[in-house]
C-alpha cells in the first residue's frame, strides 16, 4: 500500500509540475515549419497552376 501511495504522490506531482517541456515544444515547431517551407517549396508551383487554371475556368478568360 505504501508502494502505491508513493506512485499515486509522485504522479500527482508530475501532473501538477507546470513547468513544461520548452524545448520539445521548440524542436516540433520549428520541424514543422521546416516541412511547411519544403512542401510549399516543391508543391507551390503545382498548385499555383492549378489555381490559375481553375480561376481562367470560371472566368472565362
Amino acid at each position: 500500500m505504501k508502494t502505491l501511495r508513493r506512485l499515486r504522490h509522485s504522479f500527482a506531482d508530475r501532473l501538477s509540475d507546470d513547468t513544461g517541456d520548452v524545448p520539445g515544444w521548440v524542436l516540433i515547431t520549428l520541424m514543422t515549419a521546416g516541412l511547411v517551407i519544403v512542401i510549399w517549396g516543391l508543391a507551390g508551383p503545382a498548385l499555383s497552376q492549378i489555381f490559375e487554371q481553375a480561376i481562367s475556368k470560371v472566368s472565362g478568360l
